[in-house]
């Protein structure tokens, strides 16, 4: 077996580990990426990026089949139709071009990158199957020896209990390249993940149930941003089963067996049935137990410099628990290269931005009003209604909210929040101005281009003292 040395391994090519390479190299350290699968993780091969391709590709045919009918702004068409097979090759392309672009970025700054699965040996030395080999079927092919071992490992979608992923049963990975639109859709799960693919399939035509054990959707939100989701579910046509458990298959595999609060059973036929209940970190298969470090239940624990409890051994991103977000794996991935050059550096985000890409969109960033109370802090917030806003009218989207939540006494901005579309784009001015510090008077004293969404931002903040303008 063939024997390596290097500063810096990596053991994912997620977000948090590439990201982690790159600037390692620019440091000047030697730095080893291995991954097992394609370059990019989860993120940008089978999540963020290949999802939200999908999420846009059914919205545009959403749209194009109201214009088959009344259309208030002019446009009719007939008879559209979708070739979801072309759909799904237009998303394909969109991760190979992002997925070597990621490889030639690892090239140009000199990371030597193993295509291969990672065994954790000891804290210093990590032994690399080759691909179609696996972890444990067959001899190691290299072996690694390291300085310090930077653990970027991801995580994986949890199946539900008896009912596993196979045949009618499909994970998100699946429902992101279907080969048809199933007639008829069940989602167990009314999450992020669920509601965003369940959107998604509904506006290709697919008849949706949602189950979900909760009493409402979108639980980790608070009700006043789901109520708009909430709506445009029922406009949809969605179905929501709330407070329902999930009990399995019925014996003929075509329904879905479900159970209320109130102990009545029912089936819902369902020709495929998506799971999407979370993520768990990756923990098996690749040898992390061998290192017995600590752990935060299922994940690894890390202080806020993402060291782990051995020494010179990292982890970072989704193997480290929530919030399992891809900017967050960056930011870790980014501050771990520069500790390991010698700079001081400490992961404490004032607040990380998180975003729920269903129609309409939701952004929390910062406390909300409620998290703020519970934290003992007296605050004072105030919405601004994108049903008077003049771009949100134009763009057809006029409604949900921007929500500021500031500090009584200083009027230090502590959390913003939004529901509406296009909202995503609002959360960099969010975090920006929760990093920075800004009072209300900061963001209600800066000039907001007329017409934009972002005026609502101002308009929240002008709320908040006491003089909105309009409304």
């Amino acid at each position: 077996m063939q024997t390596q040395q290097t500063t810096l391994l990596v053991i994912g090519g997620g977000p948090g580990g590439y990201v982690a390479a790159i600037r390692a190299a620019q440091l000047g350290i030697a730095t080893t990426l291995v991954e097992g699968a394609r370059l990019g993780g989860t993120c940008l091969t089978i999540g963020c990026i290949p999802s939200k391709a999908l999420i846009h590709a059914s919205e545009a045919f959403h749209k194009t089949c109201q214009f088959a009918g009344d259309s208030a702004i002019g446009i009719h068409v007939e008879s559209p139709r979708i070739d979801v097979a072309q759909t799904v090759r237009w998303k394909d392309g969109i991760v190979d071009k992002l997925t070597q672009g990621v490889g030639a970025l690892l090239k140009k700054h000199g990371v030597k990158v193993i295509q291969g699965w990672a065994k954790v040996v000891d804290g210093k030395t990590v032994d690399v199957f080759e691909q179609e080999a696996r972890v444990g079927t067959g001899a190691a092919s290299l072996r690694i020896v390291c300085e310090h071992l930077l653990l970027a490992a991801g995580s994986q979608e949890v199946a539900l209990p008896g009912m596993p992923f196979g045949g009618r049963v499909i994970s998100s990975t699946q429902a992101l390249s279907p080969a048809k639109v199933p007639k008829r859709l069940v989602v167990v799960g009314a999450g992020y993940i669920g509601l965003e693919l369940g959107i998604a399939y509904r506006k290709l035509g697919a008849e949706v149930s949602v189950v979900e054990a909760l009493d409402r959707i979108l639980p980790l939100y608070d009700e006043e941003l789901t109520k708009p989701v909430g709506a445009s579910l029922r406009r949809l046509g969605l179905q929501l089963h709330l407070s329902c458990k999930v009990q399995g298959l019925n014996a003929a595999g075509d329904a879905v067996r479900m159970q209320s609060a109130q102990g009545k059973e029912s089936e819902l036929p369902a020709d495929q049935v998506l799971v999407a209940i979370g993520r768990a970190p990756r923990t098996q298969g690749w040898g992390l137990e061998s290192l017995l470090l600590d752990m935060n239940g299922r994940a690894v624990k890390i202080d806020d410099q993402c060291r782990t409890s051995m020494r010179h051994v990292w982890a970072i991103g989704d193997l480290t628990g929530e919030p399992m977000l891809a900017h967050r794996a960056m930011a870790q991935g980014e501050m771990v290269a520069e500790i390991i050059s010698g700079k001081r550096r400490h992961f404490a985000p004032a607040a990380i931005a998180a975003v729920c890409f269903t129609d309409p969109e939701v952004v929390v960033v910062g406390q909300t009003p409620q998290e703020a109370a519970q934290a003992g802090l007296d605050c004072i917030h105030a919405s601004f209604p994108f049903a008077a806003n003049g771009r949100a009218m134009t763009l057809e989207s006029s409604e949900g909210f921007v929500r500021v939540v500031a500090r009584r006494d200083n009027h230090r901005v502590v959390g913003w929040q939004a529901v509406g579309a296009g909202v995503s784009e609002l959360s960099t001015a969010f975090s920006h101005s929760i990093e920075m510090g800004a009072c209300l008077e900061d963001v209600a004293g800066t000039i907001h281009a007329h017409p934009t969404l972002g005026e609502a931002v101002h308009e929240a903040a002008l709320r908040a003292l006491g003089h909105a303008l309009h409304i």
